[in-house]
């Protein structure tokens, strides 16, 4: 009965969410994709650790100070889970947060939910659908900004590189939480100098993007915390961190590694990427 209870209030907030969209899109602070990897290597200790640290921050006082210091007061966040090239799921819809009601709301809701696991990882495909969660929001922000944690590379799916210029292009930010392991490389490539540095040059881009590395099941929760309060205040420096370029960064290593994003020309894979929204034609 509880969860019942649970649900249709959240369901509320985003009836009257869409209600008010119907007569034109709602103001807010930030949009924000919290976009969460559950592809295999991601045991089920990492998933727990890593849902339970958004639970944990919304339910924290600083970060419920931050959103209400914003000029408006309020942000909307959506939370989605995701995996290979087809495998993306919507966990929390588009939800206002206005204040510690709905904050608590949002946290609740996705404590109850279960936890899904997947099978390869394309953080492309993951960065595509949330840049059309944005498209689709019943918001609108001066700050867009998508916010995806994984603990490998793109090994699935078009090249990461091509789908981040095209997001990055439309105005959005791309921050990174890189769940590194014991010797700080990606769970899936032990060849690469370190999870985080790929993110910094391969995923993440726009004004004051970031990485915000996890490197022991200890950082998850202040990790998160700390992302979500540079996210939400908008502030470009903070320590732990590595800063992006305002523009796409700089190809330093091969953002395309494995033959199997070779396998098919540039040209097919733009031609992908215009399909769907996210690059311009050539």
């Amino acid at each position: 009965m509880r969860r019942q209870v649970q649900a249709q209030a959240l369901a509320a907030l985003v009836i009257v969410a869409s209600a008010d969209a119907a007569q034109g899109q709602i103001d807010v602070d930030l949009e924000l994709v919290l976009a969460v990897d559950v592809s295999h290597s991601m045991d089920q200790r990492e998933q727990l650790l890593q849902r339970d640290g958004y639970v944990a921050a919304f339910l924290d006082a600083d970060v419920r100070r931050v959103i209400g210091q914003g000029p408006r007061g309020r942000i909307a966040v959506t939370y989605l889970e995701w995996s290979g090239a087809d495998t993306q799921r919507v966990v929390l819809p588009w939800t206002l947060i206005d204040g510690p009601a709905a904050a608590d709301l949002v946290a609740r809701q996705l404590a109850a939910q279960p936890v899904s696991r997947g099978h390869t990882t394309s953080i492309s495909a993951a960065l595509a659908f949330s840049a059309r969660q944005l498209k689709e929001s019943p918001f609108r922000a001066a700050r867009r900004v998508i916010d995806i944690s994984g603990d490998g590379i793109n090994n699935a799916g078009p090249p990461v590189d091509l789908v981040r210029d095209g997001i990055v292009a439309d105005g959005i930010v791309i921050n990174g939480l890189p769940i590194l392991d014991s010797n700080g490389h990606a769970v899936d490539d032990a060849e690469l100098p370190s999870l985080d540095t790929y993110y910094s040059h391969c995923v993440i881009g726009g004004a004051g993007s970031f990485v915000v590395p996890i490197r022991t099941e200890a950082d998850f929760a202040a990790a998160i915390k700390q992302k979500l309060l540079l996210e939400i205040a908008g502030i470009m420096e903070a320590p732990r961190m590595i800063r992006a370029q305002n523009e796409p960064p700089a190809r330093v290593f091969d953002c395309r590694r494995g033959g199997w994003q070779r396998q098919r020309p540039e040209s097919r894979w733009h031609r992908w990427c215009v399909a769907i929204g996210i690059c311009e034609p050539r």
